[in-house]
């Protein structure tokens, strides 16, 4: 009886509530994220903190942070409240009815092989599916899952908490971009070459290329990093013209106008990797997840 009355204290929406608040840790985000006023959450909050027993975030600084207790509930809280939205889900997933917004995770690689086939598969046949597309390291993106911050991560991930599941989408090797004008005479790039020019580094802190640097270090070589750069976008520009080199991996590299710049394997052996899909075990249930995972597979071209 004790339990149930415990139960009829309980509004649902406070748990949902409680959830952004974890993850924002801020008022105002929470209430922009949730479509509701500060006002209506700073309510919600007060409430919170009467039925546990805990200030869940305090003052720390300019902003909040999650007490122990609330550091607690993180889990729980997402895997309770996904339990909830696939109870209450229809048992047949329609998507072309469906209003849902999904978080993806995924570096800007990522982003240029998963999001244009699946932008044209949703519009065309889940209209009504939103997606809110973020980007981290590798250790941020697996605990955004882990959170439930996070739907979905698509990436390269060598350690794969047990708590997730993942899909196989493809196999990737490496290649190395140059301004054709800088190329030997033979158009090859050899290894004292390759080593002597200064390089241009994809890397978001914590991420990096680990796998081009331990293939150099079997080789007891090292390279210099000229430029480091967290995205794309700008890296191939920095190549024309100059004698820098880019190793990346080769999708990556699909559309660069080679009037300019030219495409050539390494001069070293830098061993392929896998990129996959990772999402919580506990969603295995969401239909609608589990259909946006097959065509995300679907629509990367092979």
């Amino acid at each position: 009886m004790q339990q149930m009355n415990n139960l009829r204290r309980i509004d649902l929406n406070l748990l949902v509530i409680l959830d952004a608040l974890l993850s924002e840790q801020h008022v105002t985000r929470a209430a922009e994220r949730l479509h509701l006023s500060q006002p209506a959450v700073s309510h919600a909050l007060a409430r919170l903190r009467n039925l546990l027993g805990d200030p869940l975030l305090v003052r720390a600084g300019a902003g909040l942070v999650q007490t122990p207790r609330a550091l607690e509930l993180v889990v729980p809280l997402a895997a309770a409240l996904a339990q909830v939205q696939a109870l209450l889900a229809p048992n047949a997933f329609d998507p072309a009815t469906t209003q849902r917004t999904f978080r993806l995770a995924m570096s800007d690689y990522g982003a240029a092989i998963v999001l244009p086939g699946l932008i044209r598969t949703l519009r065309r046949e889940a209209p009504g599916i939103d997606l809110q597309i973020s980007h981290g390291s590798r250790e941020s993106m697996l605990e955004g899952v882990l959170n439930g911050d996070i739907d979905v991560a698509a990436g390269v991930f060598p350690e794969m908490p047990h708590e997730l599941r993942s899909t196989h989408l493809f196999e990737e090797h490496y290649a190395c971009l140059v301004d054709r004008n800088s190329l030997p005479a033979d158009g090859g790039l050899d290894l004292p070459t390759y080593l002597a020019r200064p390089h241009v580094l994809l890397e978001m802190r914590g991420s990096g290329t680990p796998e081009i640097e331990r293939a150099l270090t079997a080789l007891r070589e090292r390279r210099r990093v000229a430029v480091s750069l967290p995205h794309w976008s700008v890296a191939p520009e920095l190549i024309s013209g100059t004698d820098l080199i880019l190793t990346v991996a080769s999708r990556g590299l699909r559309d660069i106008d080679q009037s300019s710049l030219v495409v050539v394997p390494p001069p070293f052996h830098i061993p392929s990797f896998t990129f996959v899909l990772a999402w919580h075990k506990r969603r295995g249930g969401d239909q609608a997840l589990n259909w946006l995972n097959r065509r995300i597979g679907e629509g990367i071209e092979r």
